[in-house]
């Protein structure tokens, strides 16, 4: 019976086969979205950008504002789910 499925199901492999990626992908994305040594490591390239006059004031203040809100959001992620 086994292999009378195999055989039924075997047109929907690709598909399959595109959605696990689609799957890895997301989870992947999101663990560096969630990555807190990553979003440490953006400040420090954003601040060293900014002293060497690479980007404005103005832009260095919108991209932390964004970058410590995505920092809060995930220690408060961390806590609530016990990772630490």
């Amino acid at each position: 019976m086994g292999l009378l499925r195999g055989l039924a199901l075997l047109p929907l492999a690709p598909v399959q086969g595109v959605a696990w990626l689609a799957d890895r992908l997301a989870a992947e994305a999101e663990r560096q979205l969630n990555d807190e040594g990553a979003i440490r490591a953006h400040l420090a390239e954003l601040a060293a950008a900014n002293e060497r006059g690479d980007i404005s004031d103005d832009e260095y203040d919108l991209i932390e504002e964004e970058l410590l809100r995505q920092l809060s959001d995930t220690t408060r992620h961390i806590d609530s789910e016990g990772w630490r």
